[in-house]
């Protein structure tokens, strides 16, 4: 007999600054692992990059970390894997993504963070894990969903409890 297939789960929550944004880009790290990919959609200046930035100086890396507009990846070479950083934003055809050796990057040893997404679209990957950034007056919302198994787990070991602008003010203490 067939298990039940698990629910696939989505968590939003408010992020008031870019300190906040940073925090939660930490925290996704952590509970990160190799082999995830995960789309990040939002308009621009919603806070993809800043999101990788926090991702990324989880993992140590520091110094200048941008989007790469214009290089369409940017690898970051740590001690046990690879993180790949693309932005899509200026791709003029997903096949490009082909041209740039695609597969040679989304590896069961690297985590691949996809800005602009829908540029790749019918080439891309499917992601773990979709994280939609939304303005709001005053900070960002998050919606995070799970689009594979492995996403809930990352969702799961995030354990997502903030539901409100207050408690994503502590949360960028964390």
């Amino acid at each position: 007999m067939n298990e039940p297939m698990e629910k696939l789960q989505e968590h939003q929550l408010t992020l008031e600054n870019e300190s906040a944004m940073l925090a939660f880009g930490k925290v996704l790290a952590k509970a990160s692992e190799p082999g995830l990919i995960i789309y990040l959609h939002g308009q621009l200046g919603a806070g993809k990059t800043t999101l990788t930035r926090g991702f990324l100086h989880y993992f140590g890396v520091s110094g200048p970390i941008k989007s790469p507009t214009f290089t369409l990846v940017e690898p970051y070479i740590l001690p046990t894997q690879m993180i790949y950083h693309f932005d899509l934003y200026r791709l003029n055809s997903a096949d490009e993504l082909n041209d740039i050796g695609l597969r040679d990057y989304v590896n069961e040893n690297s985590i691949c963070l996809f800005e602009w997404p829908d540029k790749g679209k019918n080439v891309l990957p499917k992601p773990d894990l979709s994280c939609y950034i939304d303005f709001l007056e005053q900070g960002r919302t998050i919606k995070l969903q799970a689009t594979s198994m492995r996403g809930n787990e990352i969702i799961n070991r995030i354990g997502l409890t903030i539901n409100s602008l207050d408690e994503a003010n502590n949360f960028s203490k964390r």
